[in-house]
């Protein structure tokens, strides 16, 4: 154990964080510094197990595997399609489920039937590009965005917007529907690519042993 190497896991900041936390532990990875709420601590090291831990934001975590830095990172389905780094993605955890929707006023829908030149705001220029250009064939504008991206179409902004929904409700209070899904969304593991390779045996076994533990969850809920 002295001479293994450590394994070194980039964490997205906040509830994802939390959630792969309790995952982990479930299977026996631990680290309980990364709990302590004052701490200054920027990596998080178990020793025993030769693992280390540090926290990132969402859209940094695809940048830090793919540059090696880390070898696993936890993050959002969203971040990985909006980022299009050079990564493995090998693992849905079933936790953070949300859909990308576009979504706006219900007279938008007829806009996007008929294919019109239409703007979209958004937060994921990519992701929206994607879909209009490539799924629809439809010629957008795409406006980007980083507040409330809901206050796009109220104020003439754009028609639409292209944004994540959980329940729906803020759409709700203001007018808005979901008008089509892009994609379902849930926390991913993704792998670094030289990662894979020279630790192949240590990473499948870890895959291995959350995949057992994400479906004995799901059994015990009854969810799928």
């Amino acid at each position: 154990m002295e001479d293994m190497r450590y394994l070194t896991f980039a964490l997205t900041k906040g509830r994802l964080a939390n959630q792969t936390l309790e995952l982990f532990e479930r299977i026996g990875i631990t680290c309980e510094e990364i709990k302590e709420k004052n701490t200054r601590k920027l990596i998080f090291v178990n020793e025993e197990q030769r693992l280390k831990f540090f926290l990132a934001k969402g859209p940094d975590v695809p940048t830090y595997v793919e540059y090696g830095a880390a070898d696993i990172g936890i993050v959002g389905k969203d971040v990985i399609l909006e980022e299009g780094r050079n990564i493995y993605e090998v693992l849905d955890l079933g936790f953070g489920r949300c859909r990308m929707c576009i979504c706006g006023p219900m007279e938008a829908k007829e806009l996007l039937k008929h294919h019109e030149l239409i703007r979209v705001a958004t937060k994921y220029p990519h992701i929206a590009k994607d879909y209009f250009y490539n799924k629809k064939h439809q010629t957008v504008e795409i406006i980007k965005l980083n507040g409330s991206i809901e206050l796009a179409p109220i104020v003439g902004l754009s028609e639409v917007i292209c944004d994540i929904v959980e329940t729906g409700s803020t759409l709700k209070e203001n007018g808005l529907f979901v008008l089509e899904e892009v994609c379902p969304l849930s926390a991913r593991m993704v792998i670094n690519q030289v990662s894979m390779k020279m630790e192949n045996e240590r990473i499948t076994r870890l895959i291995s042993e959350l995949r057992a533990a994400i479906c004995g969850a799901e059994g015990k809920d009854g969810s799928k």
